[in-house]
């Protein structure tokens, strides 16, 4: 599975913790250069810059060629990488969370993975509990999906672990 990952989904499952969860869910994750620099931006936060520098050998970091694709939004630096990379890669996934990168990676026949999207996925396989982990992102400066999304997102995992308790 090639899975192309952008800053946010990086930085936000470091910053609670959670960052293992891409290795179970994926085996490794390729990020451009310039989602390496992001992560390491003097507005990022310490934690983050120290996991970058040592990063697990399931993060891989490739450069990309941006000539592949124009953008009909405006995407940062970041986005226009990883999702040149997917194309390039021909990857199963990319992980973002910026309105016009999903729009773009739509366009461009691309699957994208939002952050909460991958809690969720990790959640119904046992890798984390989905209600911890929303509470640790409540705490982070990280934009949240609508209430109601997160509230069905916990209904759904409330109902996934009763039925599992039946069993």
């Amino acid at each position: 599975m090639i899975i192309i990952a952008d800053t946010t989904p990086l930085r936000y499952l470091i910053e609670i913790e959670e960052v293992h969860i891409l290795e179970e869910l994926f085996g490794r994750v390729i990020v451009p250069q310039a989602v390496f620099d992001e992560l390491q931006d003097l507005r990022t936060p310490q934690k983050v810059k120290v996991w970058v520098q040592s990063h697990p050998d399931w993060l891989e970091l490739r450069p990309a060629d941006i000539s592949l694709f124009t953008p009909q939004r405006k995407i940062g630096a970041g986005e226009r990488e990883a999702l040149a990379l997917a194309i390039a890669f021909n990857a199963n996934a990319v992980l973002l969370d910026d309105n016009g990168a999903i729009q773009e990676a739509r366009r461009l026949n691309l699957h994208a993975y939002r952050t909460f999207f991958i809690l969720e996925q990790a959640a119904e396989k046992n890798f984390l509990d989905l209600p911890e982990a929303i509470r640790k992102m409540r705490q982070t400066g990280f934009y949240l999906p609508p209430e109601e999304a997160i509230q069905a997102m916990l209904e759904r995992d409330r109902q996934r672990k009763e039925a599992e308790e039946k069993k």
